[in-house]
């Protein structure tokens, strides 16, 4: 009896061996177990659970609690989708080599999406903890895994097909998703609370017992030795293997990994899976050799996946308080903020701005439109100047108008009284969100500028055909407008009448193009910055008006001149330029530089100041930043020339 055990023992072990054979195989075809060597291949495939789902049946369905494991199809094909989204669409079909559901690894509880068998599947199952084990000694599996987090796709080796790793704030894959989530800031707990190593386990419970917190960083002389969580003192006190008068120097985790101040989302992650840890310290360099400035957590990250660009989108739509708008628009100045510190490109920062502004806008008129009653025509609101550019990264004052369907004139007035009436609750809201009001008044809520499309365009008519040094200031502000909310066709109707009358209309263009040269470089003979002399802001350097606003002007002169229509961004305009004319391309391509370094001049400005940022204090750049700046001017002289040239303004001066 004894013997036909062992044979059938012997036999069982031989056709698992075989199986694990096969499952290791199967792996090694594909990434990023190709990268794992045999031993760690075979030590994998001996784990692996096979699983059976049959047609139609679901692996796991949006909001579900995060299974412990990932999965590779072997057979079939798993379809994946989002009822965000659409019931019926799928977002990606995983077939033979795929791997799904890894998302948990990268510190998510639950699943953004479902995952249905779209014909009978067998699946490969692979437990977290024992891939974690093989990945951590396998630099080139973290690498795969890290690319895979940081491009949102499930393989990042593959030349096409590469299939989507969902984040919580997918959204179709349409703007802002994948640009937005990718540079997602990490914001950590600033003054953490610290003691010292000979602190006993007892105090540190009562800290964190006080400030309501999980975790402390242990100091010596400031700087960072360790770290001790509630569980480290559940672990060891609780159990009664050390006694609360111990010192804290027994139960802390030591050394700390350590980060500097600015880091981002991902490699937060990262570094979180890639040690095992819960914690990261923040210091000033990102070393143990400096003072302390804050720690880092997995609580931290999910507050920054609720604060990045994509997430306010989303709490914007739906949102119905004031209060909540408020707290809206300061999540975006700090992310803004953030952005800037951690050197993130300019137009990325403008991009996330402008989405987010907009969208707060039109959330802003749309509770407004139910507070005032059903519009009683169709009607178009219009962001203009900065706004109108999306290049609005400060709070500044409003700029908008107001444009709506021609009507009977029996109708007229009561109609734009209830538009005027409209856009005094959206001023007052925008007033307190931080947008306060333009000091000219240049708002939907003046009835000069809440007007029919017919009052629009005798508007626009009298300015260009009537130029004089009022009607062209207003045109410099009106002709950037971009349509916030309502009716494409109004605005459309109005660009249509502005370009017409724009056309060969060469006295209206050197007016326009000597408004934009009035401001040269801003360098005296000695090159010395040209300042404020009087005034609030005297012996401070005006980069608004000396600076940035010569390449707005230029910018938008060039591109009217050309009948370019639907390009109101300046950095868009002259990149269209330099497609239409790349004789220029180096002086247009300067000034895009130049505009973007000034941009970001005045927004850290702002940031730091609390302010518009329109005004430098020079004695407190470096000497590195003013040379930064001054390099900027040489565009501007070039530009200026060129208008010069092309609009005969020599002979118009």
């Amino acid at each position: 009896m004894s013997s036909k055990v062992n044979i059938w023992f012997k036999r069982v072990i031989e056709m698992e061996n075989v199986i694990v054979e096969r499952v290791a195989d199967f792996l090694r075809q594909y990434p990023p177990f190709q990268d794992l060597n045999s031993e760690d291949l075979h030590q994998l495939a001996s784990q692996v659970r096979v699983h059976y789902v049959p047609r139609r049946n679901y692996l796991f369905k949006e909001g579900d609690t995060a299974h412990k494991e990932f999965y590779v199809v072997q057979q079939g094909a798993v379809g994946l989708r989002s009822k965000q989204l659409s019931s019926t669409n799928w977002i990606d079909i995983c077939d033979e080599g795929d791997i799904l559901g890894l998302r948990p690894l990268f510190a998510d509880q639950t699943y953004a999406m479902e995952a249905m068998a779209r014909e009978e599947c067998v699946l490969y199952a692979i437990s977290f903890e024992v891939f974690k084990n093989l990945s951590l000694n396998n630099t080139r599996v973290m690498d795969f895994l890290l690319e895979s987090f940081a491009s949102n796709t499930r393989n990042p080796k593959a030349s096409e097909s590469k299939g989507k790793l969902l984040s919580s704030n997918y959204n179709s894959g349409e703007e802002p998703s994948s640009e937005l989530d990718f540079f997602q800031q990490a914001f950590y707990t600033k003054n953490p609370k610290c003691l010292s190593p000979d602190e006993s386990i007892q105090q540190a419970a009562f800290v964190m017992n006080k400030h309501k917190i999980s975790s402390l960083i242990i100091e010596h002389n400031k700087f960072p030795i360790g770290i001790v969580t509630d569980k480290d003192i559940r672990r060891w006190v609780a159990n009664g293997v050390l006694s609360s008068e111990d010192k804290l120097s027994t139960i802390m985790s030591s050394p700390v990994k350590c980060v500097p101040p600015h880091i981002h989302l991902a490699d937060v992650q990262s570094l979180l899976l890639q040690h095992q840890i819960g914690h990261l310290c923040v210091t000033e360099d990102g070393t143990q050799h400096t003072e302390i400035v804050g720690i880092l957590s997995e609580h931290d990250i999910v507050t920054a996946q609720a604060s990045n660009p994509v997430a306010l989108l989303k709490q914007i739509e739906r949102v119905s308080q004031l209060e909540s708008l408020i707290r809206i628009r300061e999540s975006l100045s700090s992310l803004l903020e953030a952005y800037l510190n951690t050197a993130l490109p300019m137009p990325y920062v403008m991009k996330v701005s402008r989405l987010i502004t907009q969208a707060l806008m039109q959330r802003v008129i749309e509770l407004s439109v139910k507070k005032t009653g059903t519009p009683p025509a169709k009607f178009a609101w219009l962001g203009i100047g900065s706004q109108g550019r999306g290049e609005q990264v400060l709070l500044t004052d409003q700029d908008h108008a107001l444009v709506f369907e021609d009507v009977s004139d029996e109708k007229s007035e009561s109609i734009q009284s209830y538009f005027l009436e409209l856009a005094k609750e959206v001023s007052s809201i925008f007033n307190e969100l931080g947008y306060v009001f333009c000091p000219a008044e240049m708002m939907a809520s003046n009835p000069e500028y809440c007007l029919s499309l017919s009052q629009w365009k005798r508007k626009f008519s009298n300015w260009i055909d009537n130029p004089s040094s009022k009607s062209i200031m207003m045109c410099n502000i009106f002709f950037d407008y971009a349509k916030v909310y309502g009716e494409e066709e109004l605005s459309k109707q109005l660009s249509e009448h502005i370009f017409k009358k724009l056309k060969k209309n060469q006295r209206f263009f050197a007016y326009l193009g000597e408004d934009a040269v009035k401001n040269p470089p801003p360098l005296g003979f000695f090159r010395q910055f040209i300042i404020e002399d009087d005034g609030r802001h005297k012996d401070e350097f005006d980069v608004k008006a000396r600076a940035i606003q010569p390449l707005v002007e230029a910018a938008r002169v060039l591109i009217l001149s050309e009948a370019v229509e639907g390009k109101n961004n300046t950095v868009e305009r002259f990149e269209k330029l330099i497609e239409l004319e790349p004789q220029n391309e180096e002086i247009y391509a300067g000034c895009i530089k130049s505009f973007l370094v000034l941009s970001k001049f005045r927004a850290v400005e702002g940031f730091k100041q609390n302010s518009t940022g329109r005004y430098l204090e020079l004695s407190k750049l470096s000497k590195s930043d003013k040379m930064k700046l001054k390099r900027t001017f040489k565009p501007i002289k070039d530009v200026q020339s060129l208008l010069k040239n092309r609009f005969q303004l020599a002979y118009f001066l």
